[in-house]
């Protein structure tokens, strides 16, 4: 298996972060279905706008009070990359 490196995580064409009113939490659409997200998963995502993962975990550690973040970001970002949901829009 190849490794996947991620400089600018975004999300590939054909994915989209939707609030799902009826279940009333955030989901990961793609065109073979949706992911279920968690409420730190989601404040990921919606990040992953252009900004590098160090940008990323910069945002939320100021959002958590200093937490260092920067390992739980990047395993979040790499397992989805893995699965084919992030991609890294620097070679996009």
């Amino acid at each position: 298996m190849q490794e996947v490196r991620l400089e600018r995580p975004a999300l590939p064409n054909g994915f989209r972060l939707h609030w799902d009113k009826v279940r009333e939490r955030h989901v990961l659409l793609f065109p073979e279905g949706a992911t279920a997200l968690n409420p730190t998963a989601v404040a990921v995502l919606e990040l992953c706008d252009g900004r590098t993962i160090e940008e990323i975990a910069a945002e939320l550690s100021a959002r958590f009070n200093g937490a260092d973040v920067l390992a739980d970001v990047e395993a979040l970002l790499l397992d989805l990359a893995n699965r084919g949901m992030v991609i890294d829009a620097s070679v996009a």
